[in-house]
């Protein structure tokens, strides 16, 4: 059967996913290690120590989770705004102008002095939201690249039909998204080493990451059909 190649955007492509899902691993390391062990894309733990910290009346510490769990919310809207206004722009495509502004804020993050913890974390959590919204799925599947839950419970169940089914289709999405879990880890544990050893501009990093991303989605890849 003969296959047709075109040109498609790389917004969903696994090379990106790759370089967004290290990013998103740094930057909740790099969170919890420098900036007061507080987490940039984890909003579920978050919300745990917002409540702990309420329930024990430390209110000083909950405002510390507050704001950054008000900060994604807001990091989300921003970016359904972005998309509704530059969705039929065609020399830049909207979620490039999203990882370019995430990319610039993270640059901001790491000038910011430690006295500095709380703003720095509000703009890492609008950073990270803007990130996981903007891209919620790569070669078709719903993926994450801020967070493993979903990419975890996917992975698994598509296992499980691949071993009711045999279909090696259902494998092969399954290993997919292990291989995301696996890349954020990774990501993650560059960050812990890297922010120990380089401190608050270790964030920059991150950035890089995403400046990487933003270039490759001036790249357009074959789609076979």
């Amino acid at each position: 059967m003969l296959k047709l190649k075109t040109k498609q955007q790389m917004s969903e492509s696994m090379l990106l996913a790759v370089f967004l899902t290290l990013a998103g691993g740094f930057q909740d390391a790099y969170s919890y290690n420098i900036r007061g062990e507080v987490f940039a894309n984890a909003q579920t733990g978050n919300i745990v120590l917002l409540g702990q910290n309420l329930a024990q009346r430390n209110f000083q510490a909950a405002l510390r989770y507050l704001l950054p769990l008000t900060a994604f919310i807001g990091g989300v809207y921003v970016t359904e705004w972005v998309h509704h206004l530059w969705k039929e722009y065609q020399k830049i495509h909207w979620r490039q102008i999203v990882l370019l502004a995430e990319a610039v804020l993270l640059i901001i993050v790491g000038l910011l002095p430690h006295s500095m913890d709380v703003p720095a974390n509000v703009i890492l959590s609008f950073a990270c939201a803007m990130q996981v919204n903007g891209f919620r799925k790569f070669k078709g599947m719903p993926s994450a690249t801020t967070m493993c839950i979903g990419n975890m419970r996917n992975a698994t169940a598509l296992l499980c039909k691949y071993h009711i089914t045999k279909d090696k289709v259902l494998r092969k999405k399954s290993m997919h998204y292990y291989l995301v879990i696996f890349i954020f880890a990774v990501g993650a544990a560059v960050g812990a080493v890297m922010s120990m050893h380089v401190g608050l501009r270790a964030i920059w990093i991150a950035a890089a990451l995403l400046f990487i991303g933003f270039v490759l989605m001036f790249i357009k890849e074959d789609l076979e059909k």
